[in-house]
């Protein structure tokens, strides 16, 4: 049974960002582990958005702070704010799409640029359950 938190009661709090081309599905990993919800409507973000989730892990309580960004070029000015104070990142591609993940590279030299040395990156083939439709390669 989930227990009620106030937003400011916790032991620690993580800021982890989701990056990855558009469409690839980075909203609904963040709806999905902060809401429990999944939308196949699912539109392009437009700049950036932010969910949290609290969870306990031993005896501590922990906040996970999750910033969702638009995958598209033209939002790339938000970079340097949005990068900021991340201690983990999910790059995400789609395993349908050969090409988003040709992107990783790109992704990870952004992230690399913005980002403490120590950052923890996570690489997520997402969409598998579309696995027939699967890209050539990875």
């Amino acid at each position: 049974m989930a227990t009620y938190t106030a937003d400011d009661d916790y032991d620690f709090l993580y800021k982890v960002v989701l990056i990855g081309d558009s469409g690839v599905g980075k909203s609904n990993l963040l709806s999905r582990f902060t809401r429990n919800e999944f939308s196949l409507e699912s539109k392009s973000t437009i700049g950036v958005e932010f969910a949290t989730r609290t969870i306990h892990v031993d005896d501590k309580i922990v906040k996970a702070q999750i910033w969702d960004t638009a995958g598209q070029e033209r939002y790339r000015a938000i970079t340097s704010a949005y990068y900021r104070g991340a201690l983990g990142a999910l790059l995400v591609y789609d395993v349908t799409r050969h090409v988003t993940f040709e992107n990783v590279e790109r992704w990870l030299k952004e992230l690399r640029d913005h980002t403490d040395a120590n950052i923890v990156i996570m690489l997520v083939g997402n969409k598998a359950d579309l696995r027939h439709l699967r890209a050539g390669r990875p």
